[in-house]
This record gives C-alpha cells, structure tokens and sequence, in this order.
C-alpha cells in the first residue's frame, strides 16, 4: 500500500519508518527534509492514506491554510497526535470533523517511544475510530514488531491520550523534587482515575483506561525521561520557565497546550480536576512545592 505521513518530526519519522516495513512509505513536513521519499504536500495528498503527526495545539491552523471544507473527504486518515487545543478545549476528532467523515478518520494511541520504534522494538498500540473497518485497514499496515488492537472508543482514545501528559509532568515535578517512589505511586495512579473520572464524563468507556491507550501509555509517560512532558515536569521543579524548558526540549511537549485546555474545560464545567489544576497552576508560575502542599490537603 502507498502510505502519506504528513509531519516529519521524530514521531511522524519513527511511523514512516515502521510502516516501511510492509508498504511504500512518502513523508512531507512544512520545511523540506534530507531524508528518503520525501515529498510534497500535494504530491502527498494524490495517496488515499494519510498519517497526520502535526501536533495538537497546530493542526487547527494547518488545516484551515491548506483545506477548504471537506477537502479531505475521500481520504482515510490515521491521527497520531494527542492533545486538547489549548485556545477552545477541542479534541481532535471535532477540530477534523468540517474537514473528513468520522466515519475515515482513526486515532492512535498506547504507548510508544519514537525512538524505540526506529530500534523496531516490540510495541502495542491500538486504532482506534468510529468505522472498525477502516481501523482494520491501518492496523493492517503495521510491521512486524507492532501489536496492533482496534476499538471504537475514539472519546477514551482522546482523552486519555492528552491527559497522560498532563499526569506526566506531575510526575516530573514529583521526581524533580525528589519527593520518593512512594509519592509517584500515589500519583500516577490517582492521575489514572482522575482522567478515566474526566473521560467518562466526555462519552468514554471506562476500560480504555485500563488498556494499552490508557495505564499502558500513562506508566509509560509519567515515569521516563524519555518522555518530553516528565522533562517539562523536572524543569519545572528546577523553577525554569516554561520558555526555557522548551528551549532546552527543541521539540513539542503536547502536555502543557492540554494543561491550559483541562483548566478551560475545568472551568466551563465546573470540574473536579486536581492534579491538572495544580500543573496548570505551576506552568502559570505558582511554587512547585505551594502546589505539593496544596495537593496534599484536598
């Protein structure tokens, strides 16, 4: 199968890669890249699937430069980010619905380093979309040392995508402080239930939270290095700004956009959301250790 990446950052690379295994594989990125097959946007957009690894906070924007409504119609398309719009609380699947069917449109999820998918290391994810049968399809595209699963829980899918980089700077802060085993314990499995609580609440099934898309990428997340978000999180406890955080990753950490998102939707809401609320109130420049206390004592 001819398959488009469109997003040429390490994850978008990592999945041009691994999809290499089985398929003709073409990437493109807004700035043009050294790099085997790459080309395009419209030569990109001549394929019938698509990989879209354009971040969260960016794809909105992106979208409305390159496509009138419906543009993307005929095509099948496999998002691989995982985020919340910062700016209005949107997921993903409503910021693509003016411009693909929900019935074309997969979202995936569980947990993946990028790097260790350029090793080829074993790795289990899940499709996810409304139309199992095009989840099928892409799950079908995936090489050898990937263990794909398909659902139809694309709320659970999203939700606990973005969540768990919210969770995974807590957890950063957490080991940042030197706060102990015990204390990230405590917290990655009160994170666990504070966004299956969250995601119930937006038309999630609760097991995806226990699954691969759910525990499986939150453990993952919140308890590496590897991971951007848990880096954002150790910045965080060193007092550096957010500026100098990003400056030092050079990449996106998706967790602080959806920070600023779950505080949004918190307050339209009236939700209960106290971890999320404490990473939005350090990224926002309240003490680490204020934040520790406060927690502590709802």
């Amino acid at each position: 199968m001819k398959i488009g990446v469109i997003g040429a950052g390490k994850w978008g690379t990592a999945l041009a890669f691994a999809l290499g295994e089985k398929n003709d594989v073409y990437i493109t990125s807004r700035t043009p890249r050294k790099m085997d097959n790459f080309v395009s946007l419209e030569e990109i957009l001549k394929l019938t699937y698509l990989v879209i690894a354009i971040p969260a906070q960016e794809i909105a924007q992106w979208l409305k430069e390159n496509f009138s409504d419906k543009h993307l119609e005929d095509k099948k398309i496999l998002v691989v980010a995982k985020g919340i719009e910062a700016s209005s609380g949107r997921f993903l699947n409503e910021i693509y619905a003016p411009y693909v069917s929900e019935q074309n449109i997969c979202f995936l999820s569980g947990p993946s380093f990028a790097s260790e998918v350029m090793k080829s290391l074993p790795t289990a994810l899940v499709v996810n979309s409304l139309n199992e049968k095009v989840a099928e399809e892409f799950s079908g595209f995936f090489p050898s040392f990937i263990k794909t699963y398909v659902s139809t829980d694309v709320a659970g899918a999203e939700v606990a995508g973005a969540y768990k980089n919210v969770i995974a700077i807590a957890a950063g802060i957490c080991e940042g402080l030197g706060l102990g085993k015990n204390a990230s314990a405590s917290l990655i499995s009160r994170g666990l239930v504070e966004m299956q609580r969250f995601g119930i609440r937006h038309g999630a099934k609760e097991e995806t939270f226990t699954g691969l898309g759910g525990a499986g990428d939150l453990f993952l997340t919140a308890s590496s290095n590897m991971s951007r978000n848990f880096r954002v999180g150790l910045g965080l406890a060193q007092g550096k700004s957010q500026k100098e955080i990003l400056a030092e990753l050079g990449e996106v950490a998706e967790g602080i956009g959806t920070a600023y998102a779950l505080h949004k939707i918190k307050e339209d809401e009236s939700l209960y959301l106290p971890i999320a609320n404490e990473v939005y109130a350090v990224l926002e420049g309240k003490s680490p250790q204020e934040s520790l206390k406060d927690l502590l004592s709802q």
